[in-house]
């Protein structure tokens, strides 16, 4: 699986399907029963793959020919709307629409942390010192959650009541960004927490933004 590109899609048809990037052709398929795909996330070294459903994550292994998942994780109540992987994969962290961001540990069973928003998570990001991690929610706030003092450190909110639907941090954790409902992006210099005033506020367009990715100049 060296050099292969790593195209995964999944929906409300209750299956992950693996494509080949050059010829659109679907080259395997994974069963996900009883929910859609909300999220999906690779872990770094291309081994599993996580499928974020409504309220459980399940955690597929991509080199075996097994259809159904290796391990289902319990505990949201609500559907998961953000996955993502530690740097090394010791780890994984979700999000969900019950308004808790929970953290697990790979090598064992059972939610290992669990941090309280309040208000449904929409996106979440993982700062790149892997110790601490961003989350926009409904209300339009945006956290940030220390691992290492196992609490929430700084919040912003950008635009009141006005739904955070994506965060991103660049990988040098030199800017901060968040797209909201109404169509706006807001970019933040980072210092040692959420980020100092808002450097630059983008209208996006009138029907709002659903996601976005911050990448480094070239």
């Amino acid at each position: 699986m060296a050099g292969q590109v790593l195209l995964a899609t999944g929906g409300y048809d209750h299956s992950i399907r693996f494509w080949e990037a050059p010829t659109g052709l679907c080259y395997k398929t994974l069963q996900h029963p009883d929910a859609q795909v909300n999220q999906l996330q690779i872990t770094s070294d291309r081994n599993f793959i996580a499928a974020a459903g409504n309220p459980s994550l399940r955690l597929y292994d991509i080199g075996s020919g097994q259809q159904s998942p290796i391990r289902t994780y319990d505990g949201h109540t609500n559907n998961v709307t953000a996955v993502g992987f530690q740097r090394e994969s010791k780890w994984m962290f979700t999000a969900s629409e019950d308004g808790t961001l929970k953290l697990w540990d790979l090598r064992a069973a059972g939610c290992q942390r669990e941090y309280e928003s309040g208000s449904p998570i929409n996106s979440v990001a993982l700062h790149p010192n892997q110790t601490e991690i961003i989350s926009g929610d409904r209300e339009g706030q945006i956290r940030m959650w220390d691992l290492r003092e196992n609490a929430c450190s700084a919040e912003v909110v950008p635009d009141s009541n006005k739904s955070i639907q994506s965060v991103s941090i660049a990988r040098d954790a030199s800017l901060l960004a968040a797209a909201n409902v109404s169509g706006s992006v807001f970019v933040w210099r980072c210092v040692h927490a959420v980020g100092e005033a808002c450097a630059r506020c983008v209208p996006f367009g009138l029907s709002g933004a659903l996601s976005l990715s911050l990448s480094l100049s070239r």
